[in-house]
C-alpha cells in the first residue's frame, strides 16, 4: 500500500481539480509547495492523473512542454516538463471545440510521434527513438491553464499536468524515413492570417531530442513509454491565444496539415 500524499500536495491537487470541474480558474498553487520543488509538483500532477484513471479515463500518451529555450529562460529552468494525455482530450481533425470546454486556451503546432515499440531505457538514445517510432503526424496542442491569468511558474504548470488541454492530430501517418524532423518548417494561421511560424530545430534542436528526453525521464520514474503511446513533442513556434469563433490550421510541408475550430460563444451548451 502506497504512502498517503503530503497534505500540501493534496491541497494543490484539490484546487486544480475543482478548477477543472467548475471551469473557474484558481490561484497559483506554488505557494502551497516548497519553492521550486518539482518533485512535489509532479506528485500533484500524478495524484490528479490517478484520480482521472479511477474515474474511468484512459491515458494514451504524454506531452512535452517547455521545449523552447526562450521559454525556459523566461521561467528560469534548464529542462522541459511533461504531462499525461487522456483519450478524452482528442478532437478530430477539422473538428470544433465546444464553447466553455476550456478556460483560457492557446494553440501551438507540433510534431506528434506514435510508438511501435517500448522505450524502457533510462539512458535513451536517438537510435532507440528512431527504432521505436511507428509514424509521425502534424498536431495542434490546445494548451489551457487552470491557473487564473496564466500566472504560472514551472511548479504551477507541472502540477497542472503541464497545462494540458486538448489535442488534434492530422490524418495521414508519415514514416520517419520520409521526413527530417529537425528541418521541418511550420506555419499556423488563425482565421486565415499567420499566427505562428517555426521549425523542428526550435524544439530542443529536433523533436527527436525532445522524445529522447521524455523517454529517459519517464523510464527513470519507472513509468516508461510503451508501444502505441502518442507523444506530443513540443511547440515548433509561439503559441497563439484562441477565442470563440476562431479557426486554426497548421501546415508542416513534409507531414501535412491539421485544423481545428472553436465554437462561437453563443453556441455554449
Amino acid at each position: 500500500m502506497s504512502n498517503p500524499a503530503p497534505l500540501a500536495v493534496v491541497k494543490a491537487a484539490d484546487l486544480l481539480e475543482e478548477a477543472t470541474r467548475t471551469q473557474v480558474a484558481c490561484a497559483p498553487v506554488r505557494g502551497l509547495l516548497d519553492d521550486g520543488d518539482l518533485e512535489a509538483a509532479y506528485a500533484v500532477q500524478q495524484l490528479n492523473v490517478r484520480r482521472g484513471l479511477d474515474a474511468g479515463r484512459r491515458i494514451i500518451g504524454r506531452k512535452i512542454g517547455l521545449t523552447s529555450p526562450a521559454v525556459q529562460r523566461q521561467l528560469g529552468v534548464d529542462q522541459p516538463d511533461f504531462g499525461a494525455l487522456f483519450a478524452d482530450m482528442a478532437v478530430a481533425d477539422g473538428g470544433e471545440v465546444p464553447a466553455g470546454r476550456l478556460l483560457q486556451p492557446k494553440v501551438e503546432a507540433e510534431v506528434a510521434l506514435v510508438l511501435g515499440r517500448d522505450l524502457p531505457h533510462r539512458e535513451c538514445t536517438v537510435v532507440d527513438v528512431l527504432r521505436a517510432v511507428d509514424f509521425a503526424l502534424p498536431a495542434l496542442e490546445i494548451v489551457d491553464s487552470r491557473i487564473a491569468g496564466w500566472d504560472i511558474s514551472l511548479v504551477d504548470t507541472v502540477a497542472d499536468n503541464a497545462s494540458c488541454g486538448l489535442y488534434v492530430l492530422g490524418a495521414t501517418p508519415v514514416p520517419l524515413t520520409a521526413v527530417d524532423l529537425r528541418a521541418v518548417t511550420m506555419s499556423m494561421t488563425r482565421n486565415g492570417e499567420t499566427a505562428s511560424e517555426g521549425t523542428g530545430a526550435a524544439c530542443l534542436g529536433s523533436p527527436l531530442n525532445a522524445a529522447v528526453w521524455l523517454a529517459s525521464a519517464l523510464a527513470e520514474r519507472g513509468d516508461p513509454l510503451r508501444a502505441g503511446d502518442l507523444v506530443l513533442t513540443g511547440a515548433l513556434g509561439p503559441m497563439a491565444p484562441a477565442a470563440p469563433g476562431d479557426a486554426f490550421e497548421a501546415h508542416i510541408p513534409d507531414l501535412g496539415s491539421v485544423r481545428v475550430g472553436f465554437a462561437p460563444e453563443g453556441a455554449r451548451k
